[in-house]
């Protein structure tokens, strides 16, 4: 908001303008305004200026106004404004204060602490604004149950793995007045909007909640699988492939000194992101991906063919949703939870027993499960989950709503959040195919 400009005339304000500057400029009664004398004037170095100069004492330009009402001026001094006089820009924002609502929702993962302390940094230190932070997701928007996030309590937060909001994977869709409660939780608390962190499933809800009952909310895309649409690179994902990679490096030690083939299980429900990065930088034989079911007999037939070059041992990665070419494996059918969700886990140890059974080679399966959840987030996903945080921040005071934060050739975006709701983002074959499989048996 242009509040004067360096080549104005004050007459030029209206009197709000005036009430404007006293106030932001925080001097009230006691502000004036400097104003240049005669013999100041005369130093101008602008020939056209030297002219205005040289008049005489008593002579007024005709473009100078009166003096202020009540103001008695001496009559070598002009009211008219400096030419380098101050110009006063402030951003709309800051006059306006936000009240917002932070929940983290789903699976939980590294980084989220640091994306909740850039907001309350950001939206506390910048804006003065107040965000109450929601305890287990949208459970704690329905009953109200908050938790107190401030910079204060974030400090020491960065390092941190998990959530200090809690999570759980239930939301407002799934009982009959849920949404109504959210609703009614948003009107009595006097809250602009909702960022809800969290991953397909959490985004999905809040797309829905946005279109469908208008409901203001923002989304931070979450989760180690790397599995989202509409954004480059997830948080969480990064460190996921690190905790992978370093289990990796140590089973080959162990499965070198007794020639054995190890099966490494990792996540990856419906996308193979971690297990195609984790085994090209783990130097894995084979890695099985959820978008390519793959054929047991080939698989063993490479494990023999590298073995029989005098490999003492193989890492075989596999993602928890991959499955067999149908009719080459029997696998148990599956149950689900309370959700609808399938439960995963136990590929690792399928494929881990035909091995053995097919080659004769020791073998044994790795289940890292939530390992790969835990612990310290890398630099890299506390920077991408600090860069989130701010950017949320500045999506809701803008009033971005329905929108969501996202990493595009390395800038910090939003859009749509109908772009990731119920959609999940493959793995490139072009990486396996060109890149990943030159190194495999």
């Amino acid at each position: 908001m242009r509040l004067g400009a360096s080549s104005g005339r004050f007459w030029d304000c209206s009197p709000q303008t005036f009430t404007a500057i006293t106030k932001l400029c925080k001097y009230a009664t006691n502000s004036k305004v400097r104003r240049s004398t005669y013999k100041e004037t005369r130093k101008c170095s602008n020939p056209a200026r030297r002219l205005h100069c040289n008049k005489d004492d008593n002579h007024h330009d005709r473009n100078i106004n009166e003096p202020f009402p009540n103001e008695s001026l001496p009559r070598n001094r002009s009211i008219a404004v400096p030419r380098h006089g101050f110009v006063l820009s402030v951003d709309r924002r800051i006059l306006r204060k936000v009240r917002f609502g932070v929940l983290t929702g789903g699976g939980d993962c590294p980084g989220l602490n640091a994306v909740i302390r850039a907001i309350i940094r950001k939206g506390e230190r910048v804006f003065g604004d107040e965000i109450i932070g929601f305890v287990d997701a949208w459970e704690g928007v329905m009953s109200r149950r908050t938790h107190p996030i401030t910079v204060e309590t974030m400090r020491g937060t960065l390092p941190r793995g998990g959530t200090v909001l809690g999570t759980t994977r239930g939301s407002p869709l799934d009982s009959p007045n849920g949404v109504d409660r959210v609703r009614s939780t948003i009107a009595e608390m006097g809250i602009d909007g909702l960022i809800i962190i969290g991953g397909n499933g959490s985004l999905t809800v809040g797309e829905i909640l946005f279109r469908e009952h208008g409901i203001p909310v923002i989304g931070v895309p979450k989760t180690i699988d790397n599995d989202i649409e509409g954004t480059d690179l997830t948080f969480g994902f990064n460190t996921a492939v690190q905790i992978a990679t370093d289990a990796i490096d140590r089973l080959h030690t162990t499965a070198e000194s007794h020639d054995r083939v190890m099966v490494v299980e990792v996540m990856g429900r419906h996308s193979g992101w971690i297990a195609t990065h984790a085994g090209l930088a783990g130097g894995a034989a084979v890695v099985l991906i959820p978008e390519r079911p793959f054929d047991i007999d080939e698989v063993c037939e490479r494990l023999v063919r590298r073995h029989s070059r005098g490999r003492f041992a193989s890492i075989v990665v596999v993602s928890e949703g991959s499955r067999p070419v149908e009719g080459t494996i029997d696998v148990p059918d599956q149950s689900r939870d309370e959700y609808g969700h399938v439960r995963l886990g136990g590929i690792g140890s399928i494929v881990a027993a035909e091995i053995g059974l097919r080659t004769g080679f020791e073998t044994r399966p790795v289940l890292l499960g939530h390992v790969q959840r835990g612990g310290t987030p890398t630099a890299f996903d506390r920077v991408l989950s600090t860069r989130f945080g701010v950017a949320a921040v500045d999506a809701a005071r803008d009033g971005k709503w329905g929108s969501m934060v996202a990493l595009r050739d390395n800038n910090i975006v939003t859009v749509p959040l109908a772009e990731a709701a119920g959609r999940s983002r493959t793995v490139d074959l072009d990486l396996v195919s060109n890149v990943a499989e030159m190194f495999f048996a």
